[in-house]
């Protein structure tokens, strides 16, 4: 039987009882016990740099050759915050409802108002680690709305939100390597958990430089994100596999939710069969930018030819409450079914037109420029067209992960001392995530929750002492990794990996994505089982025996 450990009590006080009532480890114990962080983006470099600074000992492992190539920059629009700087009425339950009805009321209700309860602590962090947030002339930090909410309380940095808050958490991580508080490995990759007498005390990794195999013990935290690269073509950078959390569900960590995937509205189309990757453009855009598809499915003209009369502001006609800030479900949905029903514009076909004209218009190149010129650089770069005199062409692609593995309350999963904190875990965004939430997340969870909820345990096992990596654990679970590797080499077939996986993505796309049925899901379960036989008979892993 699952436990969620959901403090009793009404919600707004079950954080606060929870902190005042949890188990401590002194400062003198702290250097005693290890833990194990895999992942260095904005939830692994923050929980990591808050543990080294609280004294534990750290190890600390990437798949990038930097902790700074983490795809937490990828996330450019903002990251949201209850601080009512506005003054339009919002509060903690008000963020609290939006998450929990834009999740589609499928979230973990104690967890959603922790995390709008933490988020004003956030940007206190963030700006005095220098995170450079947009301000308004006054010297306030500036806010705006996103996707789903009638308020605005998202801060930004331009277009770069992500990536200057994982600077911030970098730098925090680097002072404590500094300080030899942390141990920080990049280009390793985790291949196995290892699990004594049903707890998870260590993990096997590989060096990718040398091809060694390796391991380390102790306490266990995944901070490797979502799997929505299973899509193949997304908005996620090709080295965001999620192999991690799927070996620790082999390991029997179980998966919540893993059906619900967001698809992004605000995505670029795919120009052609060579791309691996899809760019995001972001949700931010919508603030201001206007989404509509000519009213005749046949026409030809150029954008800025076809007059206001004869475009169809879809999202303003169906939803006027919200208009183009509608939650990226809707949005995306709608924009699927129109270019599915032949309204889709650009030279395939597959695309919506999202127009900031108007804006531009009535506040000046230059305000639209302050706030999303690397945005329309990024787009011109891409495409070659000019956005401050064009539309931009958008297309729904997948992006993130509300699914993850299951996780309680304190953030531990059903296997003793194995956490996933942001992205890896299932807990706060239920069927769809609000835009500037992940960010969100991945910090809470690293600064403010994790360190509260890990010592809880750890509290106990201080008189354990050092897990012993010479225990019979680990050498079968090396000796497991190195027979699946080997498996993979003696394949020797013509295939690369890299079709299977575009072929995988296009099944969960056109019959698991945005809309899906009974049929199509039968369908997708064959196909996939076919593809699966494929690839254990024709894989071709280059370096093996077949090319040497």
């Amino acid at each position: 039987m699952l436990e969620s450990k959901i403090p009793d009590g009404p919600l707004e006080q079950k954080w606060g009882h929870y902190r005042s009532t949890v188990k401590l480890v002194s400062p003198a114990n702290r250097k005693k016990l290890h833990v194990i962080v895999v992942g260095t983006g904005l939830s692994g470099s923050s929980l990591a740099a808050s543990l080294g600074e609280a004294g534990y000992q750290v190890t600390c492992f990437c798949f990038q050759d930097t902790a700074r190539r983490a795809h937490s920059v990828a996330a450019q629009g903002g990251v949201n915050a209850c601080k009512n700087y506005k003054n339009d009425g919002d509060t903690v339950f008000r963020m609290f409802y939006d998450t929990i009805k834009g999740g589609d009321f499928r979230s973990r209700e104690a967890n959603v108002y922790r995390l709008a309860e933490c988020s004003a602590q956030l940007i206190d962090q963030a700006v005095a680690q220098g995170v450079p947030f947009a301000r308004e002339y006054s010297g306030y930090l500036g806010n705006r709305s996103f996707g789903g909410v009638q308020v605005s309380r998202t801060f930004y940095a331009r277009g770069q939100t992500g990536q200057q808050l994982l600077l911030g958490a970098y730098q925090a991580l680097m002072r404590q390597v500094a300080a030899g508080r942390i141990q920080l490995f990049p280009r390793h990759e985790l291949l196995d958990l290892v699990l004594i007498e049903g707890k998870a005390r260590g993990i096997i990794v590989r060096n990718m430089d040398t091809g060694a195999v390796e391991h380390r013990a102790h306490a266990v935290v995944l901070a490797t994100g979502g799997f929505g690269k299973i899509y193949y073509l997304s908005t996620l950078a090709m080295g965001c596999n999620a192999s991690a959390i799927w070996r620790a569900h082999k390991r029997g960590a179980f998966f919540a939710n893993p059906s619900w995937t967001q698809i992004h509205p605000t995505s670029l189309p795919q120009s052609g069969e060579y791309q691996s990757k899809l760019t995001l453009m972001s949700e931010s855009l919508r603030n201001d930018g206007r989404i509509w598809v000519p009213k005749n499915n046949a026409e030809q003209r150029a954008p800025n030819d076809i007059p206001e009369s004869e475009r169809d502001y879809y999202l303003e006609r169906r939803y006027p409450a919200f208009g183009n800030l509608c939650p990226r479900d809707i949005a995306s949905r709608a924009a699927k079914e129109r270019i599915d029903s032949g309204y889709g514009v650009g030279p395939l076909k597959n695309a919506v037109y999202l127009d900031l004209s108007r804006a531009i218009s009535e506040q000046g190149k230059g305000q639209i420029e302050e706030k999303y010129g690397i945005l329309f650089r990024t787009y011109q770069k891409i495409t070659g067209i000019d956005a401050y005199t064009e539309p931009m062409r958008i297309s729904p692609a997948a992006h993130f992960s509300m699914g993850g593995l299951w996780v309680d309350y304190e953030l531990m999963t059903n296997v003793p001392e194995l956490y996933a904190i942001g992205e890896a875990n299932f807990a706060d965004h239920g069927a769809n995530r609000l835009g500037a939430n992940s960010l969100l997340q991945a910090c809470v969870d690293g600064y403010f929750i994790a360190p509260y909820t890990i010592p809880n345990y750890l509290a106990d096992e201080i008189k354990t002492g050092p897990v012993d990596v010479n225990h019979s654990a680990f050498t079968a679970a090396e000796n497991s990794v190195r027979q699946q590797l080997q498996r993979l080499l003696d394949i020797q077939g013509t295939m690369p990996a890299d079709q299977f996986h575009k072929a995988l993505g296009r099944i969960l796309y056109d019959k698991c994505g945005l809309s899906r049925s009974r049929a199509g899901l039968e369908e997708v379960i064959a196909s996939i089982r076919t593809l699966r036989d494929q690839f254990y008979g024709e894989l071709s892993v280059p370096g093996g025996p077949r090319h040497e």
